[in-house]
Order: structure tokens, then sequence, then C-alpha cells
């Protein structure tokens, strides 16, 4: 499935919205790890994210050839600031093959600008063109900016667990489980 959209940001600069491929590896893989030094709000440690550029490579080429997936990455000041996905719960399964989950991230010096809206947005108009009629997400239920951002967008709560992160400090985080008819 391919995407490609320019939008203006909050601070007037332009945005390309694009498909990652598998030449950005290298450039993804720096940019998630700074992002998972920034945030709890993600599942890894930046210790524990440990892939290859060939890897990843491989991970984000299966992404741009899928029917049923998509990785739309954020491109502004000449580099890659966010990215956001979709993947199928189980294609596989008649019973689910209808639900797909989304996830995103971005740079903090990013945070505020319109991007995670618009990787959203793009992701949600995916999945139903990829014929989902579904798609659901976890976030931090701390994230109060993020939980708003997907309400406005028309996810609904249907559910808490209250221990869905263990961090390293022995402390919980809560995920607000949200999904999104298509």
């Amino acid at each position: 499935m391919e995407f490609n959209k320019t939008i203006v940001l909050k601070n007037g600069k332009e945005c390309l919205l694009r498909n990652v491929t598998a030449d950005d590896s290298e450039e993804f893989i720096n940019m998630f790890s700074v992002i998972l030094g920034e945030t709890d709000n993600l599942l890894t440690y930046p210790e524990e994210f440990k892939y290859t550029v060939e890897e990843e490579a491989e991970f984000l080429n299966n992404k741009h050839t899928s029917e049923f997936a998509i990785e739309i990455c954020a491109v502004t000041d000449g580099k890659i600031v966010g990215t956001g996905g979709f993947d199928p719960i189980d294609i596989n399964k008649i019973k689910l093959k209808h639900r797909a989950e989304f996830g995103i991230c971005i740079l903090k010096e990013y945070w505020g600008l319109g991007i995670g809206k618009a990787i959203t947005e793009a992701c949600i108009n995916c999945a139903r063109q990829a014929g989902y009629s579904q798609l659901s997400l976890e976030v931090v239920s701390d994230n109060e900016n993020a939980v708003s951002l997907y309400k406005k967008l028309g996810f609904e709560e249907y559910g808490r667990n209250p221990k869905a992160l263990k961090l390293k400090n022995g402390k919980y985080q809560e995920f607000v489980l949200m999904q999104l008819d298509l």
C-alpha cells in the first residue's frame, strides 16, 4: 500500500508523510533509539532494541510491500522525525482478519506540531482501504495528549490494564485500551 502526502506543521514547516522503505533502515533505527530514550510510553527500553540494519531493512521492506500493513514516516528538517503504522491482528484467521493494531512514535522535539494527528489520520484511511473494520491501540494512561487525540479521532476506550508495563523502578503503567470502528 503506497502513501505519500505533504502537510504543513503548526510551525509553518512542510512535512512529508510517506512509506518507510528498506533504504530508511539505518535512519529509522537511529530515530527509534532516540525516541525510546525520551519516553516511558513505549514498550521497549533503548538497550532492548537490538535490530541490525539488515534486519530492520527486511522488516521495513515487508511493511512496504504488504497489502495488510503499513509504516508511514514523517520527514521534516531533512530527517525522519516520527513513524506510525498498523499490522493485522491475524490476517490468516477468519475471526480476526477484520482487525488491525496501530502504533506511533515521534521525536520529542516534534511533539505538538500536528505530526501525530496526521500520521494517525493517514493510518486510519489506509486501514479502511486495506479492508479492516476495526483499528485498536494501547496507550499509557498518563499520556494525556495521546489519549485526547485518539478520542478526537473517534477511538473509544473499551478497557484498561492497570499493570500493563512494569518499569525498571518497579512501578507499573496503566494501558488504556482503545478501538475505532472503521
